[in-house]
């Protein structure tokens, strides 16, 4: 399993080399940094301004293939990604909305990857009953819903529950607030402001992952192979958990891992919306501010989250399906 696994890293981190490239290659045609300035002022110091785009290797005015040595020399030598137009490290940009991602991604998907599968494998054996259609109409009503009605519109169920219980239950801009002088108050101040993104983020991807469940649990519950372990005496039950689930997930694995990678950067609506200042957020600023450096270290990193999560498939497929570590 390991030479397979070895065998596939490689692979991924030639792939993840040249698509990073490509992306600082287009940004650097694409973009123009000088238009984060106000080059319309009379006032402005042109020359200055140039010269300080030409010190963090990103004015238009030098030659892309140029810069992109100067560039590989930076990634390489010192692991410096940069600076904005604005002189800010890009490193200490990633150190820190990073972080924010996690903190907000890791429960919303942890909570939408267990609840949709058990949704979808509760649902798919009771296909048809009232309860199967009830998780399907709800499912489906999630999954057509954007992230910019379904989010304003649990902020305002929040601050109606708020107005009813007559003090702040939930709390939803920022990542904290004013937390009172009790014992674990900043704990309580961050779960109040982590509740409704960490619910926004769940209920869509729960949506998502049952759906896909259920259809790939009806697939094996009528096998061949479930329909015989049942024939030698084997309960319902352990007959799911054992053949009809356990074949169900081995696709879901993949989407599981490509979907758990993505998420960090996918979430720019909801970060945007409940003023959390993450990677979702950046990668949508990077552009905006004609960021070079930037655009392309959000791009490394969701290359990174996509080469982590095809690794973490290969993984998951190898642990359930041995066949798999023969190939």
């Amino acid at each position: 399993m390991l030479r397979f696994l070895l065998r596939r890293l490689a692979n991924y981190v030639l792939l993840l080399f040249i698509a990073v490239s490509l992306a600082y290659l287009l940004a650097s045609v694409s973009m123009d940094p000088r238009n984060a300035f106000d080059w319309e002022n009379p006032s402005l110091n042109r020359d200055a301004v140039n010269a300080t785009l030409t010190s963090y290797n990103i004015n238009p005015e030098t030659s892309p293939l140029t810069r992109y040595g100067r560039w590989l020399q930076m990634i390489f030598g010192d692991w410096d990604w940069g600076h904005t137009p604005k002189g800010d490290s890009v490193n200490e940009l990633l150190g820190t909305k990073i972080w924010v991602s996690l903190r907000l991604m890791t429960l919303g998907t942890t909570l939408g990857i267990i609840c949709g599968v058990a949704l979808g494998a509760w649902s798919a054996v009771r296909q048809y009953s009232f309860a199967d259609r009830a998780i399907s109409f709800f499912a489906l009503l999630l999954i057509s819903t954007p992230v910019l009605v379904l989010a304003p519109s649990l902020q305002m169920v929040a601050t109606w529950i708020n107005t009813a219980l007559g003090f702040p239950l939930f709390e939803f801009i920022g990542e904290t607030g004013q937390a009172g002088d009790y014992f674990g108050a900043t704990l309580v101040d961050r779960a109040q402001h982590l509740v409704l993104p960490t619910l926004s983020l769940s209920l869509m991807q729960m949506a998502s992952y049952s759906r896909y469940q259920r259809n790939l649990m009806l697939d094996t519950l009528g096998a061949d192979y479930v329909r015989t372990a049942r024939a030698k005496g084997l309960r319902k039950g352990k007959a799911i958990r054992r053949h009809a689930l356990r074949n169900a997930i081995i696709p879901m694995a993949t989407y599981f891992a490509f979907s758990v990678a993505l998420v960090f950067t996918g979430a720019a609506l909801t970060e945007k919306i409940y003023g959390w200042h993450g990677m979702g957020a950046y990668s949508v600023e990077s552009i905006t501010a004609q960021d070079i450096n930037g655009t392309t270290a959000v791009v490394a990193f969701s290359g990174v989250c996509v080469l982590a999560g095809a690794l973490l498939s290969d993984v998951l497929i190898a642990a359930i399906d041995p066949r798999v570590r023969t190939s």
